[in-house]
């Protein structure tokens, strides 16, 4: 585990120039590049600086963890803000060393600077490893039910197989 003093090791704010390393680090996770994503993501947190926190990790001076949250003012008719953590990546190479611990220590330092309570996040039930890291980091199971449908059918066509 990286020694958070360690002076080659940095927790700072996500800047325009950490764009590439960002994708990349996403991309060695995902498999594909989803710059598009993160360049409309960025440009928005720019304009809209109160509604987002990102955070990087940089070890050397290279960006190796990046972490991603929304900012959310009256979500589900709560008056408090709440942030989401949407994204958070770790480069594979560098995993196992305590740099998603950072990450979200970070987050919740800002989430603190703008008055925000809680964090909400998510994840698909099979991945196992981020289930765990979001444990250790005291998340629970919320008290509420993500439901889906498809779109692919028309409502009213659904509404008369029932």
């Amino acid at each position: 585990m990286s020694d958070p003093k360690d002076a080659n090791v940095k927790v700072r704010r996500l800047r325009p120039d950490d764009l590439e390393r960002t994708i990349a680090i996403d991309q060695a996770h995902t498999g594909r590049s989803r710059r598009r994503f993160f360049q409309k993501r960025l440009d928005t947190a720019r304009s809209h600086p109160e509604d987002f926190i990102h955070v990087g990790v940089t070890r050397d001076g290279t960006l190796v963890g990046f972490a991603f949250a929304r900012v959310r003012q009256g979500e589900f008719g709560r008056d408090e803000p709440v942030a989401a953590l949407d994204l958070i990546g770790v480069d594979p190479s560098c995993e196992e060393h305590g740099f998603g611990h950072m990450l979200m220590d970070a987050l919740a330092q800002a989430m603190r600077e703008k008055g925000v309570r809680k964090l909400h996040s998510q994840a698909d039930w099979t991945e196992h490893g981020m289930l765990k890291f979001l444990d250790s980091h005291k998340f629970k199971l919320a008290p509420r039910l993500v439901l889906e449908r498809s779109v692919a059918v028309p409502m009213m066509e659904a509404a008369e197989e029932a």
